[in-house]
């Protein structure tokens, strides 16, 4: 039971905190954004993220300092998320236009239908108590097998109170839950940073990096030579035939990480690690590659680390961590998802909203097949550097732009039956780059942003949030295909370790023969 002080410090904080004002519903040339929307057509891809094998949903969970008032939350929504249209916009069939046709159409919203406040059952069958964290763990995979309900705005958030501290230091735990056809992660992040202000200074947003203009991307091109353009060419004609090949029967090797493509339908368990900055940072000085580059060798490091142990079932612990039990010429894959706006970053929700924005709100992401390396390397550095190496490939390729193409084309041309996710690769990654200093949200001081996904046809997902001076792997994983998720977790974490410890070998090494 929190005492009565505690919640009136909680109320004092709010009330001292600045709220963000309404979300700006007028657009320059006079429109609202409810007569923009009113009647328009579900995209493409919207539209196929409500199959039944692709039935994709978008999970936050945000760690609170501090226990959330529901009620409070409540009065804030009506000016803030609601403001949106896809929040009060019921998604209806357009049977003018087809059976798999679906359009938006505005609808009014009760709150109590969508802001929920559960008690946990704080006990376990020995009557023991259990800890804050697997209680969160279990009530959100419990959550992944509710369906949201389809004659209601497709989105909900369930505040929970009714814990102790977790281990990173969150008192209320705030899960919202979003269909993927409301958008995609960028669009719902923009619209929670919207809400969010600095912890140090309430008039202020939270600092984030700063939007990168693609809108000259030929020139770019063009300005790298003639010999650039021929390997842009030819790396896209191999990467779109590996594309096609994949899409009709070109399936990764049986692995301990690869899925049934039924495991869509599956519950998914969502647990999250979070690193330090400082350590991603040290390992990207001493490499000369990028954070990207390191998080991917970390990945891949971790993602060998993991299936290793569990070929090696049946010897001791000792052997498992010594020996290379690995087979050799494993095909594994993942599914890496790019924001492909000619504006990147994080961008206000009218800016988004305005026609022909350069940051247009919605599903824009493309995709590529990264191929992982599993193997045992004897260097931990390795794994950065093969990284870079994977990653450069894919930098000279427009593959993204084709996949998010040739969806788009595919539900246009011959509806959702002819299209589908990507489930022959073995696993989905994801990433996100998150505000540099703590936040608070509608008053509420933020102590960690996990991100994710359920409904993929895979049975693993990595999700990699920075926040403050944390990165974040997030793992939306099925239980029959990792039932473990919490060791990839150590094996990620022991990874980074490992490869940071080479690293300050190596540079001790360099400053000796100096």
């Amino acid at each position: 039971m929190r005492s009565q002080e505690g919640s009136n410090s909680t109320i004092r904080l709010r009330s001292q905190t600045a709220l963000p004002p309404p979300i700006k519903t007028i657009f320059t040339d006079g429109r609202t954004a409810a007569e923009d929307h009113e009647g328009e057509p579900l995209s493409p891809l919207a539209r196929l993220f409500h199959k039944p094998e692709c039935n994709l949903h978008i999970i936050a969970i945000i760690g609170s300092k501090t226990p959330v008032d529901v009620e409070h939350v409540k009065s804030v929504l009506p000016d803030t998320l609601l403001k949106h249209p896809r929040f009060c916009s019921l998604q209806a069939k357009d049977e003018k236009k087809g059976s798999t046709a679906m359009r938006w159409v505005r609808a009014k919203v009760n709150l109590d239908d969508h802001v929920h406040a559960p008690r946990l059952n704080t006990r376990t069958d020995d009557s023991a108590f259990s800890s804050s964290d697997q209680l969160v763990e279990d009530f959100i995979c419990n959550l992944t097998n509710v369906p949201l309900d389809q004659d209601k705005p497709l989105w909900d958030i369930h505040i929970l109170n009714d814990i102790t501290t977790t281990k990173e230091g969150a008192n209320a735990i705030a899960v919202l839950r979003f269909h993927h056809s409301l958008g995609d992660g960028t669009s719902l992040m923009s619209l929670l940073l919207g809400f969010a202000r600095k912890a140090s200074d309430p008039s202020a947003i939270p600092t984030i990096p700063f939007p990168i203009k693609k809108t000259k991307l030929i020139d770019d091109y063009a300005s790298k030579g003639v010999w650039f353009l021929m390997r842009l060419a030819w790396n896209t004609i191999m990467d779109v035939i590996l594309f096609l090949a994949t899409a009709w029967f070109l399936s990764d090797t049986n692995n301990p990480l690869k899925a049934d493509k039924k495991v869509a339908l599956n519950p998914k368990r969502v647990v999250h690690r979070s690193v330090s900055m400082d350590d991603i940072k040290y390992v990207k000085n001493a490499t000369g590659t990028t954070i990207n580059d390191v998080v991917m060798g970390v990945a891949e490091a971790g993602l060998s680390r993991y299936p290793n142990r569990r070929y090696g079932e049946g010897k001791g612990k000792e052997t498992i961590e010594k020996e290379d039990n690995l087979p050799k010429d494993i095909r594994f894959r993942s599914v890496l998802f790019f924001n492909i706006r000619l504006l990147s970053g994080i961008h206000p929700v009218e800016d988004m909203m305005e026609k022909g924005s350069l940051a247009r709100w919605g599903n824009q992401i493309g995709y590529v097949l990264y191929p992982f390396n599993i193997v045992m390397r004897g260097n931990p550095i390795e794994y950065v550097h093969q990284a870079k190496a994977t990653m450069d490939r894919k930098k000279a390729s427009v593959e993204s732009r084709f996949a998010y193409l040739i969806s788009k084309l595919f539900v246009k041309y011959f509806g959702i039956q002819a299209a589908s996710l990507p489930s022959n690769p073995t696993m989905w990654f994801s990433n996100m780059v998150g505000p540099r200093e703590e936040m608070t949200l509608f008053g509420y001081p933020v102590a960690f942003v996990a991100p994710t996904c359920y409904g993929q046809p895979t049975g693993l997902m990595i999700h990699v949030m920075t926040y403050m001076d944390k990165l974040t792997f997030i793992l939306s994983a099925d239980d029959q295909t990792v039932p473990d998720p919490h060791q990839l977790c150590d094996d990620l974490e022991e990874s980074l370790k490992l490869i940071k410890d080479a690293a300050m070998v190596a540079q001790k090494q360099s400053l000796k023969k100096e």
